[in-house]
């Protein structure tokens, strides 16, 4: 029953969601709206998910620690919605007491922490909120005690100097040597999505897409005046006018031919735009790249060598993700794909990497644009399923009449569910139009 309440508060949440100004503009929910989805997905992932994570980890007791301005990343995913940082020094303890027990959802705080983490220090019967903590620990003598520490992973590396230090102080000897790093369990947590999540992941993307097909057109772009720096700053005022944010600042740059005397920023027919883009809603990120190209008067279509480079750039995209195939690491990945696209002819550069509750997300990486023999660490992380990936990536061409080597950039999300990779909602195969005709 309670998993179905879920369901239901989330669907209800979704369905009673602000109107639409713009009627070509997926649904986008009210903040009120938002705040339901994001706390029942949050319940959901902890009944549902998190035991699973726990147990393919052997990491009995989990600790996530942070204060105040200062959170674990780890612990920015488990507050509830109406809270935008931790309060005080904000302890999470979760348990797994074993197979057929529900796990403990314990926070070490002065409140509860919404509705999974049931408040467990009494400040007036305990003064001192470790000490709490260290007894909590030792009524379930926890064989492998999970803490956010990680060499290779800043998103499981959230545990703060300070409270790894009153930790190690607070804790009795004989379960300091039980402390564990948890970033299996972490970077498990960050990376795997839930179907709830996927099935509002494709408006997320939908409304990416949405704002980039308004920014690569007349609606934004007026030859001869507009500049890269301006298409970038009305990215910016849209989200912000949808009441989204940007987890980066937009990019929009240029290529052009090498007839053109022209080296400002200004675009102007015959230009091929780039713009990388992405937006955060309900937690979730996207992260997108696409072409457009600048008619020239007269013309009502790209050239043909341009939209034959953006089929390279796909051929590309449909190596890389031939390649996914649970298990392998990202490096493993990477390898393949760089063989079989040079085999072909394509001069590929990849530099793909995982995407959800952070742009650049937990997961494996698969290149980086200055590491494309491998990246350790983080290259070494074996591909999972249920997992979301921004595809993103260059084919790099010579073309006749271009300045320099023409890179095809391009970056849509994905979702691997084990088996398959698809496109979340889609990908760009042919060039946007400045005008559209």
């Amino acid at each position: 029953m309670k998993i179905l309440a879920i369901a239901l508060c989330s669907a209800a949440a979704l369905a009673s969601g602000t109107a639409r100004a713009d009627p070509t503009m997926p649904l986008i929910l009210d903040m009120e709206r938002r705040a339901e989805v994001i706390d029942a997905w949050l319940a959901r992932r902890v009944e549902i998910l998190l035991p699973e994570l726990m147990r393919e980890s052997g990491i009995d007791t989990w600790l996530i620690i942070g204060r105040e301005y200062n959170e674990d990343p780890v612990l920015k995913t488990m507050i509830p919605a109406t809270w935008l940082s931790a309060r005080r020094r904000t302890m999470l303890l979760i348990h797994d007491p074993g197979r057929g027990q529900s796990l403990e959802t314990l926070a070490v705080a002065r409140y509860d922490v919404g509705s999974v983490f049931s408040r467990a220090w009494d400040p007036e019967a305990e003064p001192d909120q470790w000490r709490r903590l260290a007894e909590l620990i030792r009524v379930r003598n926890p064989a492998r005690i999970g803490i956010n520490v990680s060499e290779d992973f800043a998103l499981a590396d959230g545990l703060a100097h300070t409270e790894h230090a009153l930790l190690l102080e607070n804790l009795p000897e004989a379960y300091r040597s039980r402390l564990v790093s948890a970033e299996p369990l972490a970077i498990g947590w960050l990376e795997t999505r839930i179907p709830e999540e996927m099935m509002v992941y494709q408006q997320i993307c939908a409304i990416a897409h949405r704002i980039i097909d308004e920014g690569l057109s007349e609606v934004a772009v007026q030859p001869g005046i507009t500049t890269t720096a301006d298409l970038e700053w009305w990215f910016r005022e849209r989200v912000r006018g949808l009441k989204l944010t940007s987890w980066f600042h937009p990019s929009v740059s240029l290529q052009r031919p090498q007839t053109s005397e022209d080296e400002d920023d200004v675009i102007r027919p015959g230009d091929l735009l780039h713009v990388d883009f992405g937006i955060t809603y309900l937690r979730l990120n996207t992260d997108t790249q696409q072409h457009a190209y600048v008619l020239k008067p007269g013309e009502s279509s790209a050239p043909d060598a341009l939209r034959e480079a953006m089929a390279t750039g796909n051929r590309l995209q449909d190596i890389l993700t031939g390649n996914f195939v649970t298990g392998r690491t990202g490096n493993e990945i990477l390898a393949a794909t760089r063989r079989q696209a040079e085999a072909v002819g394509i001069e590929p550069s990849i530099y793909t990497h995982p995407i959800g509750y952070h742009g650049h997300a937990a997961g494996p990486t698969i290149g980086l644009w200055d590491q494309q023999d491998g990246v350790p660490g983080k290259g070494d992380y074996r591909l999972r399923p249920d997992t979301a990936h921004s595809i993103e990536l260059a084919a790099i061409l010579e073309l006749p009449g271009w300045s320099g080597p023409m890179r095809i950039k391009l970056e849509e999300d994905a979702f691997f569910d084990g088996e398959t990779v698809r496109y979340i909602d889609g990908r760009q195969t042919e060039l946007h139009l400045i005008p559209r005709q």
